[in-house]
């Protein structure tokens, strides 16, 4: 239940900055809204799209389908420098097996691109 909770919230602000994007360009329709998701930002992309489905009707992205980038978990050590995609549950530099890595990418929930069908 908690984690429905979260995507129907990040949904929620989710359609809510789509329908100001369309209100600003004074847009009719959204065609297509596009997130970047990263493996550890702690969304479900199952049920973002179940969330994206009951929260968007009424609104101008009523006929908008939703499209998920999966953005992969990158790290940085901080021994040996090198960059390297990593297994979300194994955050351990490739080249040195050493622990002390930053994250890069990967726990990104972001807005990329909004269709928006403006008439002319």
């Amino acid at each position: 239940m908690n984690q429905t909770m979260h995507e129907l919230s990040l949904c929620d602000d989710l359609i809510r900055q789509v329908q100001s994007l369309a209100d600003q360009h004074h847009a009719q329709n959204i065609g297509q809204v596009t997130v970047s998701l990263g493996a550890l930002s702690g969304v479900e992309p199952v049920l973002l799209f179940q969330a994206f489905e009951i929260l968007k009707v009424g609104t101008a992205a009523s006929n908008a389908r939703l499209m998920v980038n999966n953005v992969p978990v990158r790290i940085k050590c901080d021994d040996c420098g090198i960059e390297a995609d990593a297994d979300p549950n194994k955050l351990i530099c490739p080249a040195c097996k050493r622990l002390d890595t930053q994250l890069l990418s990967g726990s990104e929930f972001i807005l990329s691109q909004v269709e928006l069908f403006v008439a002319s």
